[in-house]
């Protein structure tokens, strides 16, 4: 078999990587303390799609229950199986995630309610004269995408709101990592990952099963197209862009060999992860196992970007949605498990987002269309949970909350504050707040109090 372009060029951005910094013996690395006092981690969880928040989180008193009944129809949920949230018990979710549950009646998993992406404040009269501005294509996958990772007004803008954190913080935080600050998980579907990207740094990405996988698979011609693309990785051609693109094809190696072999110094972990067919489980699993080697990696903070999905669940939602939320929820309960396993669960902090909620009225295909304002998710052991934070939104169509008369809920938290809150946990000064969030100066609190 002859060594084709195209193959030399999958070996040679086997992992797109960002700024990787001079390269230590593991022997010197390894003498250091497994435990970083100043280590802290933001996991990105990105359900792609527009995951159904209106089945996610679920009203459980009687009237509450019984409204949302009458008007999801064939989309509602017995409420035989929902399960009940003990701290509380007007609210319940949906029968497939469990350990969600079990996170959240532990105290270590909160909700954010209605959320959604916001320039401004806007009230519902506000939106309907168009009087107040609003995000471009409000109910567009791709455009929702990635404004709610780039946190600007439109899909623009190329950079996104963890990449610019990392243009601020690497210096501070990670001055002697030999890898980037953010490193995204990379596998098929899952769309554009602008969160990931700064304006002067860019993250590292691993394949969803581990540093060492998909190098090549093209057996005995392997060895010798490997070889060759670091020699040409290692020329220099003069050529601005070329050279910069043979930088990058370098970092990549180097990352994909400071991490493996990080990896492969500490004994792995004993937590079980689920083998899901999305491959979610597998993603998780990846990102335990370089928060386990962070000294050996010489850093304080990371943060990485899962995607999961499809939810576009346009038809047949009720069967669709559980079955990927079956698969969603032992992987994050595996996951904090292995967060426990290594003592550092009150440093690391897990986020859902996604593109948007779905209506509430079903549609004629047994499924939701696109809506606005969601519920998410929100992790760990320094989350006060055990609480709904944000404005649970009246289940009406054409009601108060409604931007339409199907049950597409106007945003009572906007992204950014979502993010700002995230952001100064994870160390962000306030005063970079503007710089990582344009928008958030146009809202009278930046902290949500959740974590």
């Amino acid at each position: 078999m002859k060594p084709t372009r195209r193959s030399f060029l999958s070996a040679a951005s086997m992992i797109a990587a960002g700024n990787v910094m001079g390269l230590q013996p593991f022997g010197m690395l390894n003498a250091l303390a497994e435990t970083t006092p100043e280590y802290k981690a933001l996991v990105c969880v990105f359900l792609y799609g527009g995951n159904d928040g209106n089945n996610f989180l679920v009203p459980f008193d009687s009237k509450g229950y019984q409204n949302y009944s009458s008007i999801r129809g064939p989309l509602a949920i017995p409420k035989s199986s929902l399960l009940p949230l003990t701290p509380q018990p007007n609210f319940a979710l949906h029968p497939s995630i469990p350990e969600v549950q079990a996170l959240f009646n532990s105290g270590n998993a909160a909700f954010l309610a209605n959320v959604g992406t916001l320039l401004q404040p806007t009230t519902q009269a506000q939106y309907l004269a168009n009087s107040a501005s609003a995000p471009v294509n409000l109910f567009s996958h791709p455009d929702q995408q990635s404004e709610w990772q780039n946190q600007m007004a439109s899909s623009t803008g190329l950079s996104g709101w963890a990449g610019r954190m990392a243009d601020r913080m690497t210096t501070q935080y990670n001055p002697g990592g030999t890898v980037p600050m953010i490193t995204t998980l990379v596998t098929s579907g899952t769309g554009d990952q602008r969160f990931c990207n700064g304006a002067s740094t860019s993250p590292a990405a691993v394949p969803g099963t581990g540093p060492s996988a998909g190098v090549c698979r093209d057996y005995s011609y392997c060895a010798g197209r490997l070889q060759a693309a670091q020699q040409l990785a290692t020329l220099s051609t003069g050529v601005t862009l070329v050279q910069a693109d043979n930088e990058i094809t370098s970092n990549a190696y180097n990352y994909n060999n400071v991490l493996t072999e990080a990896m492969a110094s500490v004994p792995p972990l004993q937590t079980v992860f689920p083998t899901v067919a999305s491959g979610f489980g597998a993603q998780l699993q990846q990102v335990a196992s370089m928060i386990q080697v962070r000294a050996a990696l010489g850093v304080t903070r990371q943060i990485f970007f899962v995607g999961f999905g499809n939810f576009d669940t346009h038809g047949n939602q009720v069967s669709m949605q559980a079955k990927l939320l079956a698969e969603m929820s032992p992987s994050l309960g595996a996951f904090y498990q292995a967060l426990e396993e290594m003592n550092v669960q009150s440093q690391v902090t897990t986020f859902t987002c996604s593109d948007f909620a779905r209506t509430l009225q079903p549609n004629s295909a047994g499924g939701s269309d696109h809506a606005w304002g969601n519920h998410h998710l929100i992790f760990g052991g320094a989350v006060k949970g055990g609480k709904i934070y944000g404005t649970f939104p009246t289940l009406a169509l054409g009601g108060p909350d409604d931007v339409d008369v199907n049950g597409r809920w106007l945003p009572s938290t906007a992204t950014s504050q979502y993010a700002a809150t995230l952001a100064q946990w994870f160390g962000l000064s306030p005063t970079d707040l503007p710089y990582v969030l344009p928008y958030i100066n146009n809202f009278s609190t930046n902290n949500l109090g959740f974590i």
